[in-house]
């Protein structure tokens, strides 16, 4: 079958082009602090807001008259991938139009980069960016942040992968009017919660010495799990144990589900938020790995007690919310240390919040899958039901959860491969992958906490943006448009 005849490509061209109209409206705010602070790259913002939104302008020209219907699964997944390639292709204008960057590789690259929330940076020194171009990079992290929130609240349940269902109830996909009412006051309510506690951080961060201009960038960062920082050396470069700590607890709350916070302040359902088994295993995480870590960092590295523990907590928060800031140089601790963190990698934060990773629900459903199987072996002709929160997950709901796995794993078995092809050694090639797939950002060796990927083939530039992106949409989003079955009836 053809493809107009299960897409529409009017509508999807409308609906898209209201996407690349509001960025280039969001492009206006680093322009205005440039004009009203002087901070220089004025010309670069400002003929990027203007080809962004006579882009724009064209395709909703014509789309042509609006049609109030409602979209179709395939053209919600079809969409969601659009929508976020226009954001990453139209975001890279300002850096591609400025001096920083040596081309549209390297631009591209630091877009997808900053609208996945990975943090990952071609940059050899940050410090070079003029204040402006620095203010758009922390903000389009903190616009990706809370729009993956909200794919993940209103889109991803549609496609039955294994872990949406646990919120599916919730928010589901527009299917009825009541449903599409309640998701747009969910989208308002979270944007409320984030736009909070980003204030809240950046009060924190200035009294804590921060300038103004840096908390607010690292307020964006922290509450995105992005990772961006104005300088190279990340929160390191502020030598504040303050600092640390507060950037440590608003990673931690970043990592936790907005699904919760919306449960707590409106809904006023405190009993689900304490009975959620998700939270509690990602806090467990979290301190389990900070205590080996830390043993390791008084044992081999002989730090002192404090500083073992305040290196530790933040991260291995750090990692486990795919944040990437650094305090430390894990690259070169005690090789134990170095694979707790890339285990760390794999798992993430929790589902629906704002870190990327596996995420914690399905590492413990994937957990408590391969415990079933365990029981069949020992007791072939038992029927051993897979129980989260004592209810029983459905098959259809496991296999997502396996087909998400393998993807994985085939995903970033391809992108390794691509990049120990240009050369690149067997450690920072699978490290780079990993850290890109799962939106971490630094990840070992050439490419550690102290480095950056700016070294790189424009291969492994492209290969590592388009594992960006895949993990960003959880893999099946992006992956199911490039499959036959999707453009057949």
């Amino acid at each position: 079958m053809i493809m107009p005849s299960i897409i529409r490509p009017r509508l999807v061209g409308r609906i898209l082009s209201h996407f690349i109209l509001a960025l280039a409206a969001l492009m206006l705010v680093p322009l205005g602090y440039a004009l009203a602070t002087r901070g220089g790259d004025t010309a670069s913002l400002a003929l990027a807001a203007l080809v962004t939104g006579l882009c724009g302008g064209v395709m909703r020209a014509v789309s042509g008259a609006p049609v109030d219907r409602e979209l179709k699964v395939r053209e919600g997944i079809l969409l969601t991938a659009l929508v976020w390639l226009s954001l990453c292709f139209f975001g890279c204008l300002p850096y591609w139009f400025s001096p920083y960057f040596a081309g549209l590789t390297d631009a591209f690259f630091e877009s997808a980069s900053g609208f996945t929330t990975t943090g990952a940076t071609v940059l050899g020194e940050v410090e070079a960016l003029s204040d402006p171009i620095q203010l758009w990079r922390c903000y389009s992290q903190w616009l990706g942040g809370m729009g993956i929130v909200l794919l993940g609240v209103a889109v991803l349940p549609l496609i039955g992968q294994g872990g949406a269902h646990l919120y599916r109830a919730e928010f589901s996909g527009a299917k009825s009017q009541r449903l599409a009412v309640r998701t747009r006051e969910a989208a308002r309510a979270l944007w409320r919660i984030y736009l909070v506690l980003t204030l809240a951080e950046t009060l924190a961060l200035w009294l804590a010495g921060m300038r103004p201009f840096d908390a607010l960038c690292h307020s964006f960062t922290t509450l995105a799990t992005g990772g961006f920082s104005t300088r190279s050396a990340s929160i390191a470069a502020f030598d504040s144990e303050v600092i640390d700590y507060i950037v440590t607890f608003f990673m931690v709350c970043s990592g936790v589900s907005f699904i919760q916070y919306y449960r707590l302040v409106v809904e006023r359902d405190h009993k689900r938020v304490t009975a959620d088994y998700e939270w509690r295993a990602y806090l467990l995480i979290l301190l389990a790995a900070t205590a080996v870590l830390t043993g390791v960092l008084l044992l081999a590295h002989e730090f002192k007690p404090e500083a073992a523990l305040r290196a530790a907590l933040f991260q291995v928060t750090s990692i486990l919310t795919t944040t990437g800031f650094a305090t430390e140089d894990y690259s070169t601790w005690y090789p134990l240390a170095q694979i707790l963190l890339l285990c760390l990698m794999f798992v993430g934060g929790c589902t629906g919040s704002t870190a990327g990773g596996l995420k914690v629900a399905r590492a413990v459903m994937l957990g408590r899958v391969i415990q079933r199987e365990f029981k069949r072996m020992a007791e072939p002709h038992g029927v051993f039901p897979v129980l989260v929160n004592n209810e029983s997950i459905p098959e259809h709901a496991i296999q997502g959860l396996l087909n998400l796995v393998y993807l994985a794993w085939l995903t970033m078995l391809g992108g390794a491969v691509v990049l120990a092809a240009t050369g690149v050694d067997l450690l920072t090639a699978f490290s780079a992958t990993v850290a890109c797939l799962f939106n971490i950002g630094p990840g070992l060796n050439a490419v550690g906490p102290v480095n950056h990927y700016g070294d790189l083939s424009g291969l492994a530039k492209w290969t590592l943006s388009f594992c960006m992106i895949a993990g960003r949409l959880e893999i099946y989003t992006l992956l199911l448009i490039f499959t036959p079955v999707f453009w057949r009836r």
